[in-house]
């Protein structure tokens, strides 16, 4: 027989927001992933996108493309904002448009959302093996995606984690998973671009612990 204290364990633990569930909330807004409408439009137009991308169904065959594809972390391919506008070879890959050519990474990083991952899928990317790109893209779904309350419960566990990744297009700026998943916790910017904001009662909790 369940005793009130076990009954009230039970009501938390299905109050809270799908925690134990599979199926992840999608966090703001479901058509654009709450990403930049600039970066956005430059990776529903190009080729690598609609062609190539859209070719992949499966979870694992996007983590493949990952593996081979992502060199780093930026929206936009080193150099190619320069080239805003121009149209020719250098609009072959990723197709040039305003802005410059968008990156594999953030194309990428849309193409999981369209699979709308379960928390098993997502937390497979955090704990993946084989390269550190793939799981920053994890951190960075769950950034974009994910209520912001729930963003510290994601992250803490990682926060001393020592895999080196490097985000910067071009190199230079190699830093750790740990490091990483602190900054997009603290940090609006992101490159040329900005995670979704976090209420200010929220930033101030995470800040807090």
């Amino acid at each position: 027989m369940m005793t009130e204290i076990d009954e009230f364990n039970q009501y938390q633990k299905s109050s809270k927001t799908g925690k134990q569930h599979n199926v992840l909330p999608i966090w703001g807004n479901e058509q654009t992933m709450n990403l930049n409408p600039l970066i956005l439009a430059n990776i529903q137009g190009s080729s690598y996108f609609k062609v190539h991308l859209f070719k992949l169904k499966t979870y694992h065959e996007v983590v493949d493309e990952i593996y081979y594809q992502v060199k780093h972390l930026e929206p936009w391919e080193r150099g190619s904002r320069k080239t805003s506008g121009q149209t020719g070879m250098c609009g072959g890959v990723r197709g040039v448009g305003a802005g410059g050519i968008v990156s594999t990474a953030f194309c990428l990083l849309y193409k999981l959302y369209t699979l709308r991952l379960t928390r098993k899928q997502v937390n497979g990317l955090l704990q993946h093996t084989d390269s550190p790109y793939i799981r920053a893209l994890g951190f960075m779904y769950i950034r974009y995606t994910q209520p912001p309350a729930d963003l510290f419960d994601w992250y803490v566990d990682y926060f001393e984690d020592e895999e080196e990744v490097d985000p910067r297009a071009g190199g230079g700026a190699s830093t750790t998973i740990g490091a990483l998943v602190r900054q997009m916790l603290v940090k609006l910017d992101w490159f040329s671009t900005l995670f979704p904001r976090i209420p200010v009662p929220i930033q101030k909790q995470i800040e807090q612990k």
